[in-house]
């Protein structure tokens, strides 16, 4: 009997795939973040520096996590890694801008993985739930830095 609660219920094959994919693209952010903070140049450069390394920090934790997932439903976690775009644009709302739309398929992925255990896993449900939770919190951030001083309107909803 396996320890994942009600694992026939759910395919785990296709929960196996959507971990990898998870886990591919939170190594891909531990790389774009890596990077970004590298090309920061400027009064504000310590700070945005560190914030940047942080977020590096916070993806190899979550690609661990997905990794442990993966393992502990007898998966293969993934070499890969996700996607990486070059724009060659560094400034930091282009990073931002950038960084968003990362969070935005990130949190699609966690919301997708949530579908398909919802109901079957408790513990798998929790940590979807969890990481959606967490991403949503960190766009929310990315929103806000992204905002002009003052102004309080969600930058997503602005033409840009």
């Amino acid at each position: 009997m396996s320890i994942i609660e009600n694992e026939t219920l759910f395919n785990r094959t296709e929960v196996v795939q959507l971990l990898n994919h998870i886990m591919e693209m939170e190594l891909a952010g531990v790389v774009r973040y890596t990077h970004y903070s590298l090309m920061v140049f400027g009064y504000n450069r310590i700070p945005i520096v560190s914030w940047l390394r942080d977020q590096a920090n916070e993806a190899t934790l979550h690609a661990q996590e997905a990794g442990e997932w993966i393992t502990s439903l007898g998966g293969h976690p993934s070499l890969g890694i996700g996607p990486l775009l070059e724009t060659h644009k560094h400034d930091i709302g282009d990073i931002l801008r950038e960084s968003l739309e990362s969070e935005k398929e990130s949190i699609k992925a966690y919301r997708d993985l949530l579908s398909l255990v919802e109901g079957k896993s408790i513990a798998l449900e929790e940590y979807a739930r969890r990481m959606i939770h967490e991403e949503i919190k960190h766009a929310s951030e990315v929103d806000k830095m992204l905002r002009k001083p003052g102004d309080i309107h969600i930058f997503e909803s602005k033409e840009h």
